[in-house]
């Protein structure tokens, strides 16, 4: 979903896999301080999971 929200709204972003990517990992844990993902960083601004309102509002999108 949230990858499907990015592509549809022309945004950019760099994706990690956190399964295999274990520096990725550890960084997610530390700005998340947990195991779900997506983990979303918005210039300083951290979404656990698909949230389109936070998403759009950030963003300055629809």
């Amino acid at each position: 979903m949230t990858k499907e929200f990015f592509k549809n709204n022309n945004v950019e972003y760099e994706e990690h896999n956190v399964a295999t990517d274990t520096v990725a990992r550890e960084e997610m844990i530390k700005k998340s301080g947990q195991m779900g993902v997506p983990v979303i960083d918005i210039d300083g601004e951290i979404i656990v999971g698909f949230d389109r309102g936070r998403l759009a509002e950030l963003l300055g999108v629809k």
